[in-house]
């Protein structure tokens, strides 16, 4: 069993904001493979299914981004997931928009649903899919930034980046990480400026 954990935030305010990536490729992925995120449970809105071929959790927590590791930390518990079976998915300033990355551990970096999870997990030795969403004009407020929309040109390559970021949960998933790795690390899914 495996838990795929979107970050993001609730409500309509923060839908189509920077910071919701993870909670739309999350959202996709169920969508492909028809599971249905209507439960609350854990703090959150999860589903559970068959997913690439393996059986899978898959958890947007309602806590908040700050608080995510409430979520996620109750739902690795109550379905005795350890850090090797869990992935999260989130936005990555240190990355340019149309960038991907998996990796397993690592720090932080300053993004505050990954301290949270960090923190109530007491590891950090979880898979992450890092979804780039760029780094704000010189001088601008990070914050203020993740929690805007995208721009207008982000928003016509949108699609394409949710599309190749669910593929390769689907890989991560069916095909393990090193291929997954291979196939999504270091290529943009973006149309260059």
């Amino acid at each position: 069993m495996k838990l795929v954990a979107g970050l993001g935030n609730p409500g309509e305010r923060y839908a189509a904001t920077r910071h919701n990536v993870g909670f739309m490729v999350v959202q996709r992925l169920a969508a492909a493979h028809g599971v249905a995120l209507k439960k609350k449970i854990y703090q959150g809105l999860c589903g559970g299914g068959r997913v690439a071929g393996v059986e899978a959790t898959l958890l947007l927590p309602q806590t908040f981004m700050n608080l995510s590791g409430i979520s996620v930390g109750s739902a690795c518990k109550s379905l005795g997931i350890g850090p090797g079976d869990l992935i999260v998915v989130h936005d990555e300033i240190d990355l340019p928009f149309g960038a991907l990355r998996l990796k397993v551990g690592g720090g932080h970096g300053g993004h505050n649903g990954l301290r949270s999870i960090c923190s109530v997990l007491g590891s950090a030795d979880f898979m992450r899919l890092r979804v780039g969403v760029g780094r704000p004009p010189q001088g601008s407020d990070v914050a203020g930034y993740v929690l805007n929309p995208f721009s207008a040109r982000e928003r016509s390559d949108l699609d394409q980046v949710l599309a190749a970021a669910t593929e390769a949960l689907q890989t991560l998933l069916s095909q393990g990480s090193a291929a997954a790795m291979n196939e999504f690390n270091n290529r943009m899914f973006a149309s260059p400026d």
